[in-house]
């Protein structure tokens, strides 16, 4: 009974599947690449997914309400552009002012993208779809027309990438700070109830007292600041700001998401499955270069992965709802 019983909890909890899939696929590109799993790789691997890892966050909670956002790039763009610009002409020099910058730009376009939604009712796909174009042309506005900022323009800004902290990258502590923040924020605080309430069901949720508008408001605006760390981390990492930068990128968060269990529907999901989801991403994009696949094939391969998640999770939830309701009839 009691190995049936444990059984049971790992194939009934999704992150414990996760961990599983995510641990395999470790085994086999080790087998395919014994330098894969060294420090170095791993670390290797984080630091060129931190963009994606921590936006992953900001869609965690805008999905959660069931809502989406496509516009996260053109505002990291936007963001790192404009920071690029600021250090270029060096109208400033700190890399702590350039980062909080960065954050409060985003933070403003979050605002408005939340503005529009919460209160406009406007549907979230257009309405991110409308500012991924305005975001995207505000960043070659402020870029002079297509100018972009290199690694000798940055200063020392372009050095927190390659500054370590107690013997780890400082972006892979970004990383960290940001994950454990967000799994007390969402498990912990009132807040991120009052999220999760929004997703399941709107409408319970404003008959309990939760300012529904509100919560919708605060998820775009977090996912706003999130894509302006986004920015700030990508312009340090690739020491580069150009208004091209991760054009598209935005599938590869929402796929980080979808991958780590989190529902297109609202109120299911967890910090620790976009987590999983990120990795498991990032481990396949570093997987498939070493066995020879091309770009375009590493698209196909992810398209695949995210549709076949999608059909699991569906039937997953559909087994789920219908043991839950076995049990109230019983």
């Amino acid at each position: 009974m009691e190995k049936k019983s444990l059984v049971k909890k790992i194939t009934g909890s999704r992150e414990a599947l996760l961990a599983i899939i995510l641990l395999i696929l470790f085994a086999v590109v080790t087998v395919i690449s014994p330098s894969f799993l060294t420090p170095r790789s791993l670390m290797d691997m984080l630091k060129n997914n931190a963009v994606t890892m921590v936006m992953a966050l900001g869609m965690l909670c805008v999905m959660l309400i069931g809502g989406i956002d496509i516009s996260i790039m053109s505002t990291l763009a936007l963001s790192g552009m404009s920071i690029g610009m600021l250090l270029k002409y060096e109208k400033i020099s700190s890399p702590l002012l350039a980062f909080l910058i960065a954050i409060a730009i985003g933070v403003a376009c979050g605002f408005l993208v939340g503005l529009v939604i919460s209160r406009a009712d406007v549907p979230p796909i257009i309405a991110t779809m409308g500012f991924m174009y305005v975001f995207r042309a505000m960043g070659y506005l402020v870029s002079n027309g297509g100018e972009w900022a290199g690694a000798a323009a940055l200063g020392t800004f372009k050095d927190f990438a390659t500054t370590k902290l107690l013997g780890i990258n400082c972006v892979i502590w970004v990383i960290i700070v940001c994950y454990v923040f967000f799994f007390w924020f969402m498990k912990w605080t009132r807040t991120g109830r009052k999220i999760y309430a929004v997703g399941s069901n709107p409408s319970a949720a404003e008959v309990s007292g939760i300012n529904v508008k509100n919560i919708k408001l605060l998820v775009y605006m977090i996912m706003g600041l999130l894509a302006g760390l986004g920015g700030a981390l990508q312009v340090s990492i690739y020491a580069s700001a150009m208004p091209d930068m991760q054009q598209g990128g935005e599938m590869d968060v929402i796929a980080a998401c979808v991958i780590g269990g989190v529902s297109m529907s609202g109120g299911r999901g967890s910090v620790i499955g976009a987590l999983f989801g990120s990795l498991i991403l990032a481990t396949i994009a570093k997987a498939l270069p070493l066995v020879g696949i091309d770009a375009l094939a590493q698209n196909t391969i992810k398209g695949v992965l995210i549709l076949v998640v999608v059909v699991v999770n569906v039937v997953l939830q559909r087994v789920a709802d219908r043991n839950a309701l076995k049990g109230r009839e019983m």
